[in-house]
């Protein structure tokens, strides 16, 4: 038996494993489509086509599915299908393994306008704080079965980089291919140096080489363990929500997954009618009027700095918990966040509330102590009912404060209450 060799640690601070480290990606477990596709001008003029592409709309399939049923029975017609832009958005049973989340999608989130039930807005969170991750894209050659070609950014960030798959390599005599551990391997293109140059790149002035991308998330109310996509291939929408990514991440000290404050907000996809331009074929500028996907964050912007007011709070609380477990002086302007049980510095309550207008913690503790209910009790009810952290956040002391306030004319039945509660807990 030879010897294992210790793990390798990466300059990332990740171990190397045998599968490699590749660029983090999310598994997704259905699609919600941002438009539709109907039948060309000559594809509707034939009624055999008609016939498959409407049976293929009552039977929930996917676009991509009518499409191949109407290449198998109509052989000679090419490309039957193209994309039409609409207001909403599609949810169809068979982009997703359980077909039963496209009918709670619509149920929960639909609207009907006036022209059947659609999804025209929908609330989402996003699982990672890196808008690259939950937002891939990427410049892609698309062959009939395959990606041929397609972009990708050098570690630095500084180069873009046109890249192909490897060809497979034979074994001796050409007669079969060698079997390769972990599929394809990806290469630069060899034709044009290895450099993605949109300007002067033949797919992509020809149109086969595109923008492609996806917004990857959850949907609240939605049960899976997977995430969902949305496929997208506009610049404007694309780049309208990385503005806004960044934005809130800077709000929220780097955060945009989860939700967006403490009284649960999502983030929103909804679409908004604009006027997009472009450069004709003369290469003269134009305007179009477009359905664009846009990324909405409904939440009110000076709650989120006050959180990271509660934020500079918690330094504060944890630099004064430091200095009480090394015996050091406190200044009595800490008193307000004295840990429960601990003596507090100012026996008299004070008469001043704290930041904002809301209760200091010795304020509750003053109020729970005239109830007749003893300060080191009525902290361990707290932090039982919500959790340690209430004593540092301003909410979690309105919480309390508002309980409190609740029980002023039965102090007596609020002691029992909280006597009760922590007996069965124990």
């Amino acid at each position: 038996m030879t010897e294992s060799k210790p793990a390798v640690i990466d300059r990332l601070g990740g171990i190397t494993t045998l599968l490699g480290q590749g660029a983090q990606r999310i598994p997704t477990a259905g699609k919600i489509r941002a438009g539709i596709k109907v039948l060309t001008r000559k594809a509707a003029e034939l009624p055999k086509a008609q016939q498959i592409y409407e049976e293929g709309l009552d039977a929930g399939r996917s676009f991509d599915q009518i499409e191949r049923a109407l290449a198998n029975a109509l052989p000679n017609l090419k490309s039957p299908l193209v994309p039409r832009n609409v207001p909403w958005f599609t949810v169809r049973a068979q982009d997703f393994p359980n077909p039963e989340t496209a009918r709670q999608i619509l149920e929960m989130h639909g609207e009907d306008r006036g022209e059947g039930l659609h999804l025209y807005r929908f609330p989402v969170v996003f699982p990672s704080d890196s808008w690259q991750t939950v937002m891939p894209h990427e410049l892609a050659a698309w062959g009939a079965a395959e990606k041929r070609y397609w972009s990708q950014y050098s570690p630095d960030g500084r180069v873009r980089h046109c890249m192909c798959h490897a060809p497979v390599p034979m074994a001796a005599g050409g007669r079969r291919a060698i079997r390769i551990f972990g599929g394809r391997k990806a290469v630069p293109r060899e034709d044009n140096g290895g450099l993605c140059e949109p300007e002067v790149c033949l797919e992509y002035q020809q149109r086969q080489c595109n923008l492609t991308g996806r917004f990857v998330f959850f949907m609240p109310g939605i049960r899976s363990i997977s995430a969902f996509e949305l496929p997208t291939t506009s610049f404007y929408a694309m780049n309208a929500a990385i503005q806004k990514f960044e934005t809130i991440g800077f709000l929220r000290g780097g955060r945009i997954s989860g939700f967006l404050d403490r009284q649960r907000t999502p983030f929103y996809l909804t679409k908004r009618l604009m006027d997009v331009a472009h450069i004709d074929e003369m290469g003269l500028p134009t305007r179009v009027s477009q359905w664009i996907i846009e990324l909405e964050a409904p939440v009110d912007v000076t709650a989120l700095l006050r959180d990271r007011e509660d934020e500079d709070t918690a330094i504060a609380h944890a630099q004064m918990a430091t200095q009480l477990l090394e015996g050091m002086p406190v200044m009595r302007d800490q008193a307000a966040s004295a840990p429960v049980g601990m003596p507090p510095l100012d026996e008299s309550p004070p008469t001043s509330t704290g930041q904002d207008g809301e209760p200091t913690l010795n304020q509750l503790l003053a109020k729970a102590e005239g109830y007749g209910i003893e300060p080191s009790l009525y902290g361990r009810y707290a932090d039982q009912r919500w959790g340690k952290g209430w004593r540092l956040n301003l909410r979690g002391r309105r919480r309390a404060w508002d309980e409190l306030d609740r029980y002023k004319n039965d102090p007596q039945g609020y002691l029992d209450k909280i006597e009760s509660e922590l007996q069965n807990a124990s």
